[in-house]
Formats: structure tokens, sequence, C-alpha cells
């Protein structure tokens, strides 16, 4: 199937590794021009080079930290206008909501909600003007099934959600959409470290700890990146122009509820 986006230029940041690199390659891979965000250089520089092999869309790196005004303003200067924009930023740590300060609530805001809501603000109007844009937030499968130890990833997260229902609204009839991706279990090196983690608190070995998340999980398997990448490259595709506002669950069926 023809995306119908080939020579569209996107955003997508935290797009080193990980599920942001998969939507980026998906995107290239369509033909869609590229940059990619992400806060190491040489790991972005090495994820560019995978990109440009791919020998499909234009791809381009800006070294930024998007959760911070700088690090936004380093992108959109060098690159105003985009057509399509991901956003991605890590998940804050696990803990007990008793421990966190003030100051801690404030930096899993300005990650995971305020860092996206300032780049859809950036974006949003040229592509009105333009009557097509596509934005889609990487959020997580805890905002619709909270996890109690989550908790700055389940309130500043759903925080985003809930500003997505009223924006989305709002640009539809401009041909652009905004949809939330939400991630289940992928298997990514960030789910290989939370693996890790959990084996040295339980003193277990690491593939003792995968196999039984696996056993448990309907699928009886974890995600593949290139599976997230490629939805949300169909998300940002002509072909989805009708869906607008949604929060998408991609989690093999792990989800228990039937809404």
């Amino acid at each position: 199937m023809d995306l119908g986006i080939a020579g569209r230029k996107a955003l997508v940041c935290g797009a080193s590794a990980g599920l942001g690199f998969a939507c980026a390659k998906a995107l290239v891979e369509e033909g869609v021009d590229v940059v990619i965000a992400a806060r190491t250089a040489e790991t972005l520089a090495e994820a560019a080079g995978q990109l440009a092999a791919l020998k499909r869309g234009a791809v381009s790196q800006v070294v930024a930290d998007v959760t911070t005004s700088e690090g936004r303003a380093a992108i959109l200067s060098a690159h105003p206008h985009f057509d399509i924009v991901v956003t991605n930023a890590g998940g804050p740590p696990p803990g007990n909501f008793r421990d966190w300060t003030r100051e801690t609530w404030l930096a899993a805001l300005d990650a995971n909600m305020l860092a996206p809501i300032e780049l859809i603000k950036a974006t949003v109007d040229a592509m009105i003007e333009r009557q097509f844009g596509r934005i889609i937030n990487i959020t997580s499968s805890a905002v619709k099934s909270p996890l109690e130890p989550l908790g700055l990833s389940n309130g500043a997260r759903s925080g985003l959600t809930g500003f997505v229902a009223g924006l989305a609204r709002t640009v539809a009839a401009h041909g652009v959409t905004i949809n939330n991706l939400l991630p289940g279990t992928f298997d990514t090196a960030r789910l290989a470290s939370n693996f890790a983690a959990q084996a040295r608190r339980e003193g277990r070995p690491v593939a003792d700890v995968r196999h039984d998340r696996i056993a448990r999980h309907p699928a009886r398997r974890l995600g593949a990146p290139d599976e997230f990448g490629r939805t949300c490259a169909f998300l940002c595709s002509v072909h989805a122009a009708y869906i607008n506002g949604q929060n998408l669950l991609l989690d093999g069926g792990s989800y228990p509820g039937t809404f």
C-alpha cells in the first residue's frame, strides 16, 4: 500500500533507538524526509547512518533534548516546518509517590506532557495553513491501564492525553490529525534494562525474568519495534485522515478490559 506521504517532512523525537527509531525507519521507507532528534550524539549519528542506508527519504539529525526549551529551539531553528511530528520521550522512573517532591513532578510533566504540547504549538498552525498534518504522541499503555509504581508517567501522560482530546477536534477540518500511540511490552533495549533491574532485585537470571513475562502475555511474545513503527507510519498516511483524537493501544491484547 502506498501511504501517500513520500516527500513529506517529518520530525521524530527520541529516534536514536527503540520505538522512536522504528517510527523514523518506517517513515523513511515510505520516502518521507525525516529529521531525527535525540540527546546523545554518537547513538544519533549511528541511527542516522542506518536510516540513510535505506536510500529512500532524506535523513538529517539534530542533537537536542526535546524536553528543554533550548533543545526544541535548536530543532525548530534548523528545520522550522514539518508535515509530520512524532513526539517521544523516555518515561520517568518508577517509585512511591510519597517520595516525590514538587520538582520531581515538574520534571515528569516537562518531559511527558509539556514538551509534546510545546512541539504541537510550534508546528500545528503551519500544518493548518498547508491543509495537511499528522501529529503522533508516543505515550504508554499505562495511560489505559495505570501501574501504581509508574505514578509520574500515569499522571503526566494522562494530562497530555486529555489535552490532545480537546485540541484534535479543532484541527481536523484543516486536514490535521493528532493521535496517541500507547505501547505495551516491546522488545527494546529499555525493556531489556527493566528485565535486568528486576533480575537483580529478585536474584534471578535475566532469562527467567524475560521468560516469565512472555509466558504471562496473551500473545506469548514481545512486540517487535517494526510493528510499532509501521503502525505509526500508517497513522501518518493519507489513508488515516479520518482517525483523529484516538489512543491506539499496541499491547498484543494484554489490556483486560472491553473498552
